[in-house]
């Protein structure tokens, strides 16, 4: 992703609140990145990030569906290493709401994915998170 964009810089400085234990300045600076958004493309990450401090698990799954949609709406290349993160998080909320089944279904799509991920801290940190994901639900 381009460090330069607008949308991913306000994502990084959301992630970088939440690090720090800051999680209402986190969930501002995501959704100052969904106002600013342009393209789907943009509008992608910054409902993958949005869905992070949603206040129910259906309003989390709703920016998880939300993500996924715009993802396959912006396709090609610059979405194609976020796949695996945006299924696991989709399967993750269908599984926080007891649809297990469907979960499953997710994070089988997220472990076929996977050879999208670059090497790195993140693509094992997605790896990491499927394989758990799989030993609970599949």
């Amino acid at each position: 992703m381009d460090p330069e964009n607008p949308v991913v810089r306000l994502c990084a400085e959301g992630i970088r609140a939440e690090q720090e234990g800051r999680p209402g300045d986190a969930a501002c600076l995501y959704q100052q990145a969904w106002k600013e958004s342009r393209d789907d493309w943009e509008r992608c990450i910054a409902a993958h990030y949005l869905a992070r401090h949603q206040p129910d698990p259906a309003q989390t799954l709703f920016w998880n569906q939300e993500s996924l949609r715009l993802a396959d709406s912006a396709g090609g290349d610059r979405v194609r290493d976020f796949y695996p993160s945006l299924y696991l998080n989709l399967g993750h909320s269908l599984e926080v709401l007891g649809r297990a089944a469907e979960a499953c279904r997710y994070y089988r799509m997220a472990a076929s994915r996977m050879d999208a991920l670059p090497p790195g801290r993140y693509s094992d940190v997605v790896r990491h998170g499927v394989a758990e994901a799989q030993r609970r639900t599949c």
